[in-house]
């Protein structure tokens, strides 16, 4: 669509460390990102800059100098560690004769390759649609207002209108189609929320480990590589707790630092499953070095979604990695569970989860004797279906003599409906 100098696969990165310190953690990210969008890296310009310049974001020596890389490695394609502006991103194509991307441009890229299902291209192509729409600014510097003459009266738009007004039109029916999706998303949690059935929702930073931590637990194949969103599409998996209740896991796409507004807009409602949920499992990486400072890049989009106040039981996963680190449940001063240090791909302290899920669930649970008498058999029949009946006895007028344990709300209710009777205790 627009008038721009073609893109290979051979790439030169550009990352500007802003102040004076340079952050290691932040360039390997870039250079991962890279990676996994398939670009053939021929190689690095580093700095430093206090601020960014209003034209070209690096300043006039540091173009130079990318230019002339550029000319030694024979790239196509620059890709920068930042977000640039649609004047910055063009004058920096005018300098170097080449392709120029900019960190949400190579992030929409990594997207779109991974999307699979029908919602996640929609998203996916949604976002781009929006990051493009900022970068139509004289892309068609030979279509201006059609000229006169025989033949050349054109309908006196230009091209640039013409690409806002179709842009324009597409987002309008992406909108619409995923508006449908969210509405048909929307059904399927209040179904849940009718049930009572809990949601347990997968976040962290993209890598972390959330989809083999998800497999783990499910048995599920979902897909698992160690690469930065690995995994884009949201998957649902019926879990069963060690008391036999169920509740319902929810993987979701990994966070990752200076994600794209457009990413978390498109996403909303794929997102919308963390912000419903009744606990976070919240995933990180124990073996990064900057495994804190992802801590607050997950924590700050949770924050933007509003997801913020929802329980969280940190997981702190790869301890395989970590010599000596041995798998522990963590509590807080009142006895609950607040991390988990485990291995989702070895196995290692997997059995603390369950654990920890079953303690924070179980602080609104009673635990009854109860007697039902014969014609109590539909009684009988919810106690098994909304708890967990851990014995039962028939008694000799044909009734039944149980045990059981369920949420307060749900016994709070029977009790009123049913008029329950406890069982006396034995002597």
């Amino acid at each position: 669509m627009l008038e721009r100098p073609e893109g290979g696969e051979r790439a030169l990165l550009v990352h500007i460390d802003p102040g004076a310190s340079a952050n290691p953690e932040e360039l390997e990210e870039f250079h991962q990102l890279a990676v996994s969008a398939g670009a053939d890296l021929v190689g690095l310009v580093t700095g430093r800059r206090q601020a960014p310049d209003p034209r070209t974001y690096v300043g006039r020596g540091k173009v130079e100098e990318i230019a002339e890389t550029v000319a030694d490695t024979g790239a196509e394609l620059v890709i920068f560690d930042h977000a640039l502006s649609p004047s910055q991103e063009r004058n920096l194509e005018r300098e170097l004769q080449c392709r120029v991307l900019d960190r949400t441009g190579l992030i929409l890229d990594i997207f779109a390759r991974r999307a699979r299902t029908f919602e996640g291209k929609l998203q996916v192509e949604l976002a781009q649609l929006r990051h493009l729409s900022t970068r139509l600014v004289r892309g068609w510097t030979h279509l201006e207002r059609q000229k006169g003459g025989v033949g050349l009266r054109g309908p006196g738009e230009t091209q640039l209108e013409t690409d806002r007004r179709l842009l324009a039109r597409r987002i309008a029916v992406l909108g619409e189609r995923l508006g449908k999706v969210a509405r048909n998303r929307d059904q399927g949690r209040r179904a849940r929320a009718r049930a009572e059935v809990p949601t347990l929702s997968l976040v962290g930073y993209t890598n972390a480990g959330k989809s083999t931590l998800f497999n783990r637990l499910t048995a599920a194949a979902v897909y698992a590589a160690d690469q930065l969103f690995a995994t884009l599409d949201p998957t649902l998996r019926r879990l069963h707790l060690q008391d036999g209740r169920a509740v319902v896991l929810a993987d979701t796409v990994g966070f990752i630092s200076h994600l794209p507004h457009e990413l978390v807009a498109a996403f909303r409602s794929t997102l919308q499953e963390s912000v419903e949920a009744s606990l976070l499992l919240h995933v990180i990486d124990a073996a990064s070095p900057g495994r804190g400072q992802c801590v607050q890049e997950v924590n700050a989009v949770l924050g933007q979604i509003g997801a913020d106040q929802v329980p969280q039981l940190e997981i702190y996963n790869k301890i395989d990695l970590i010599e000596g680190e041995r798998p522990r449940l963590e509590t807080g001063a009142d006895g609950t569970p607040r991390r988990i240090w485990l291995s989702a791909r070895t196995g290692e302290g997997m059995e603390l989860l369950p654990e920890a899920i079953d303690r924070l669930f179980g602080t609104d649970r009673v635990h009854r004797r109860l007697r039902l008498g014969p014609q109590q058999g539909r009684l009988r029949a919810r106690l098994f279906g909304l708890g967990r009946v851990v014995s039962e006895t028939a008694t000799e007028d044909g009734g039944w003599d149980m045990e059981v344990e369920l949420p307060r709300r749900h016994f709070e209710r029977l009790t009123r409906e049913w008029n329950l009777q406890r069982r006396p205790e034995p002597p």
